[in-house]
């Protein structure tokens, strides 16, 4: 594909909420009655995006809020992986998950629930991303769980003061912090048909009516909505087209992941200097191929970008009535 080039794209990556994910697999010891296998991943949406664009041949400095006992681990266990870190103190200490995977799906067991920044943690993150940012070539931004733990502010500042020296943005989020950077103009921006359901944004999932809400938040300065649809083709709408992302079927394995990989490959294309159209391409290979996979966030360069080939792009015609013609 044309997104390959030599050129290797530095990501500044915003990961409000990294996790610590505690997974219980079944055990190897039929001897015993409660035998089991025990994995630590680290996990949240930003380092998951992280994850696919360390595959996708990219440079990533992930920022985020670090403490407490798990986030003594997390830190520890990503000085290990390909990428940066810059972690700013926490004194409440990360979130973290344990999930029963012995039934063969991901069951929720526990949820530690980190909450929200203090003004000096939020003030530090904020010099922290926005310094990284402008460094970069494309900043990414992931959202909070729980979504209280950044106020939906913070992110129409940060969209707003890097937009001011035109460094390209991928924002997935959701929310009020979805509504707030969409305000100031992302180039992309990633929502879910569900998540702009909840968000007020439109009332129903057809093309026409996905393609309508997308229409109006790029007439409010988006650069480009990119609307996943669960196992359905994925909408791109701009301010010239709207077209569907539509690819081989693929039998999922774990169906999670795949939007976060999906953001991965778009903001790698966009480093490299790709065409949002493009962009989305390598976004779309690299969501489908990740639910193939039990991993969250991985896949393997090559595959996804031969994958990507087969991508193909539909035009959606638009009328001068503000719906899809029939």
């Amino acid at each position: 594909m044309e997104q390959q080039s030599a050129h290797r794209p530095r990501l500044c990556v915003l990961a409000p909420t990294p996790l610590l994910m505690v997974e219980v697999e079944p055990g190897e010891d039929e001897d015993y009655e409660h035998s089991a296998d025990l994995h630590l991943h680290p996990g949240g949406q930003g380092l998951w995006v992280a994850r696919m664009a360390i595959s996708l041949g990219a440079e990533v400095t992930v920022c985020g809020p670090f403490g407490g006992e798990v986030g003594a681990v997390l830190a520890h266990m990503l000085s290990e992986e390909k990428l940066t870190v810059r972690a700013v103190p926490y004194n409440a200490g990360n979130g973290a998950y344990v999930h029963d995977r012995r039934g063969g799906d991901r069951a929720t067991l526990a949820h530690m629930v980190p909450p929200q920044l203090t003004r000096h943690e939020l003030d530090d993150l904020y010099g922290t991303v926005l310094v990284e940012a402008l460094e970069s070539d494309v900043l990414v931004l992931t959202g909070a769980e729980p979504d209280r733990v950044l106020p939906a502010g913070f992110f129409s500042r940060l969209v707003r003061d890097v937009r001011s020296v035109d460094k390209p943005i991928v924002a997935d989020l959701s929310g009020d912090a979805a509504k707030a950077a969409a305000a100031e103009g992302p180039t992309v921006l990633k929502m879910s048909h569900e998540e702009l359901q909840a968000a007020g944004l439109t009332t129903g999932d057809s093309v026409e009516e996905l393609q309508a809400a997308g229409r109006r938040l790029v007439e409010q300065g988006v650069g480009a909505m990119l609307i996943s649809r669960a196992g359905e083709p994925t909408l791109l709408v701009t301010m010239e087209s709207t077209r569907l992302l539509v690819g081989p079927v693929v039998t999922p394995l774990d169906h999670r992941g795949a939007g976060d990989s999906m953001t991965a490959g778009v903001a790698v294309a966009l480093g490299r200097g790709a065409s949002v159209g493009e962009a989305a391409r390598l976004g779309a290979a690299a969501g489908a191929l990740n639910v193939t996979r039990r991993g969250l966030g991985t896949g393997r360069r090559e595959q996804i970008e031969r994958f990507a080939d087969r991508i193909g792009i539909e035009v959606v015609p638009w009328d001068d009535r503000g719906r899809a013609e029939a």
